[in-house]
């Protein structure tokens, strides 16, 4: 027994000596590099799909060699790294970094484009799945830091390549987000929570002007001043509601001209 713990010992004692061996033969290969063999190593990882490689790779370049175009190109495509790995945090901290380090620089409409798909795609799946969710306690965060974003890009660079497409994906967040609150609205009226459902509703007219959730929005303020024996606010729902869609079947019962308080918000 002591024989085969002895040996086993000895194993690994040659396997971490060997690991050992292996991590000084490569930090001596890496020795005199300079930042263009870094760049360029770290860019073959890169384009082979090797994210972590990569980022190693340009971590190294960025330590070894701190300024110059190297580096900030290394800056930028490990944010492109982290991106692909699905790592939105260390991808929009990597953004923020190299916006802040050159905020000058020709590329920072790209940053900001990256920044913004980051936070997309993380959110890009439960928003579209929102009513299967516990809503009440969601708050959809990436989606709205996302907007937000390609607004900072549109703004700044309306005539950047990658303008027209943050604006395609704005368009989808706004309604994206407008749905997330009726859906949250709806939640409140199945618990009960009738002003929680009014209130959300308003909101969702208010800030989504544009989003063709606003009938939905309406029905849901009909209900809850029903619910809460509101007759005024509910009526006063209801004449928006038929002004602006007839058809509806909440609107059989009140088709009178909508009052102005409420017609403010179109």
């Amino acid at each position: 027994m002591k024989r085969s713990v002895t040996a086993l010992a000895s194993i690994l004692l040659a396997f971490s000596l060997a690991g050992c061996g292996l991590f000084a033969d490569r930090e001596e290969k890496y020795k005199d590099w300079s930042a263009e063999q870094f760049y360029k190593a770290a860019k073959e990882e890169l384009d082979s799909g090797a994210w972590e490689a990569a980022v190693k790779l340009y971590e190294k370049l960025e330590a070894k060699f701190p300024f110059g175009r190297y580096a900030q190109q290394a800056q930028l495509e490990v944010a492109y790294a982290f991106y692909k790995q699905g790592e939105t945090a260390q991808c929009v901290s990597a953004v923020d970094k190299f916006v802040k380090l050159h905020p000058n620089h020709p590329n920072v409409d790209y940053a900001l484009y990256l920044k913004g798909l980051a936070n997309f795609k993380e959110d890009l799946g439960p928003l579209t799945t929102l009513a299967k969710q516990d809503l009440a306690d969601r708050d959809p965060k990436a989606a709205r830091e996302s907007f937000e974003t390609f607004k900072d890009l549109v703004t700044r660079f309306p005539e950047s390549r990658y303008a027209n497409e943050a604006r395609e994906r704005m368009i989808y967040l706004v309604e994206a987000l407008a749905r997330h609150e009726i859906h949250v609205a709806r939640y409140y009226i199945t618990r009960g929570a009738f002003l929680a459902a009014a209130n959300r509703a308003q909101d969702a007219i208010v800030r989504f002007p544009n989003s063709p959730t606003h009938r939905e929005a309406l029905e849901v303020l009909v209900e809850a001043y029903d619910r809460m024996g509101m007759a005024e606010l509910r009526d006063d729902a209801k004449k928006v509601l038929a002004r602006n869609y007839p058809s509806d079947p909440m609107t059989q019962a009140g088709r009178n001209r909508a009052s102005s308080s409420w017609w403010k918000f179109w």
